[in-house]
């Protein structure tokens, strides 16, 4: 309790105090309220009403970045997503073949892109292009691959080499070593050849349900799992299902993440660069209609 506190707490034992207590009080009170507004306190006093956004992301992440109103002008690169590539079988679901695209459509696709002149870029790229407005290839587009499906190694990888792409693969770390997913050396071995890694949760949970300590299970032992396999640091994630909410982006902030990638909603308006748009490329997509996608983008 402060010496003021004591102060007050004595006097209420005596129902009338004399004249002199009275001054002596006053005096009392308005040296203690002069030594409270000192400079040397006044420096603790925190300004959050007039923090920017870009003072709270530096804070967070370390990284300066300009009004969301300037990100949000710049024109938005053509990001392709996929998740599984191989054929589809009797048992999938329509909807599951929005999801997989058959070997020959996904070597048609990546074929029409080197033929019509794209040049796909990393997200360190992007973000230059977005915070920094550093050129970018004619014809940019960024091709990101979700789950750590092992025909991403198996067929994406070679497809991409023919062409000299260099793809983003977002990792979802519960499945690594499993049967029908990629292992940490064949993941290691994507970072080593140049393509990005992201983190992608331990087991997909939906980023809108997190309570608790789901941001240490889902994302920072993930991410420091990811760190250790690449010898990198984890700086763009992506939200799994593509769903996102408002809450989570100061947590990826804390965590390090300069980026976050969802799907096709609406970008926010506070914190673009972390709901960066992509679209998911379905199966049934001919080289055709995906190119005309990528040009009304």
């Amino acid at each position: 309790m402060s010496t003021f506190s004591l102060y007050l707490s004595s006097s209420k034992k005596s129902e009338k105090p004399d004249m002199r207590n009275l001054i002596t009080a006053s005096v009392f009170i308005c040296i203690f309220l002069v030594a409270c507004q000192s400079p040397e306190d006044k420096t603790k006093i925190p300004k959050t009403d007039s923090t920017s956004k870009s003072d709270q992301t530096k804070i967070t992440t370390g990284i300066t970045v300009p009004p969301a109103a300037i990100i949000l002008k710049r024109k938005e690169i053509p990001i392709l997503c996929y998740h599984q590539i191989r054929d589809w079988r009797p048992t999938d679901s329509k909807n599951a073949r929005s999801y997989i695209v058959p070997v020959s459509a996904f070597r048609e696709q990546l074929k029409m892109l080197a033929d019509s002149g794209y040049h796909t870029i990393l997200p360190d790229e992007l973000y230059a292009y977005l915070t920094k407005g550093k050129n970018l290839p004619a014809r940019s587009i960024m091709l990101t691959y979700d789950d750590t499906d092992l025909d991403q190694y198996t067929v994406a990888l070679p497809e991409m080499k023919k062409y000299g792409f260099k793809g983003v693969f977002f990792i979802m770390t519960v499945s690594l070593g499993k049967p029908h997913y990629m292992s940490k050396e064949q993941v290691k071995e994507l970072s080593d050849q140049g393509h990005a890694i992201g983190s992608h949760t331990w087991d997909h949970h939906n980023v809108k349900k997190y309570q608790g300590n789901d941001w240490i299970i889902q994302i920072e032992k993930p991410t420091h799992q990811l760190e250790t396999i690449t010898g990198r640091h984890m700086r763009y994630f992506a939200y799994p299902f593509g769903l996102w909410n408002k809450e989570a982006i100061p947590e990826l902030k804390k965590r390090g993440f300069i980026a976050a990638f969802q799907l096709n909603e609406k970008r926010d308006e506070n914190d673009p660069l972390y709901t960066i748009r992509r679209i998911i490329v379905p199966g049934s997509w001919s080289p055709a209609t995906l190119n005309r996608w990528i040009v009304t983008f």
